[in-house]
């Protein structure tokens, strides 16, 4: 393995950081709607992807302390874009539902970002786009690791 902390090893690895960065905000302003916060959109996309959840879980998904995900989870619904019904299995808790405008809405977002993204790989000759497509698959292994 090579030596990730030093020299030309060093320099791609902080190249990759800061591409992935300033693509990772660019693309996060393709939104259809402009009043959710890129945390607010997080938690709809974690719902759409995961499944139904208690604010606890998507707090642990999320990676924000658990009063943070309620007043997250207050403002999506005073939005309709989630639900709460009680758990099934302990009435204390409630679950997390994202509706049917939260799916629409994300849908919308996700065709916008998509249609921007290929605008830009439209620019890349054939090469760059094979090696970008090559790459997708590692990108996604390391968003995973």
């Amino acid at each position: 393995m090579a030596d990730l902390t030093h020299g030309d090893d060093a320099a791609a690895v902080n190249a990759l950081h800061s591409a992935v960065m300033r693509l990772s905000r660019r693309i996060k302003h393709q939104r259809v709607d402009e009043s959710l916060s890129p945390t607010e959109m997080s938690v709809l996309a974690t719902l759409a992807r995961c499944g139904s959840a208690t604010p606890g879980e998507l707090a642990r998904r999320e990676h924000v302390q658990p009063p943070s995900m309620t007043r997250i989870v207050a403002l999506l619904e005073s939005k309709e874009l989630v639900s709460l019904e009680s758990h099934p299995e302990d009435r204390r808790q409630k679950v997390v539902t994202q509706t049917e405008r939260a799916e629409a809405m994300l849908e919308e977002s996700r065709r916008k970002r998509n249609a921007w993204l290929a605008g830009l790989v439209e620019r890349l000759d054939d090469d760059e786009w094979e090696t970008l497509r090559a790459a997708a698959p590692v990108l996604e292994k390391l968003a995973h690791l």
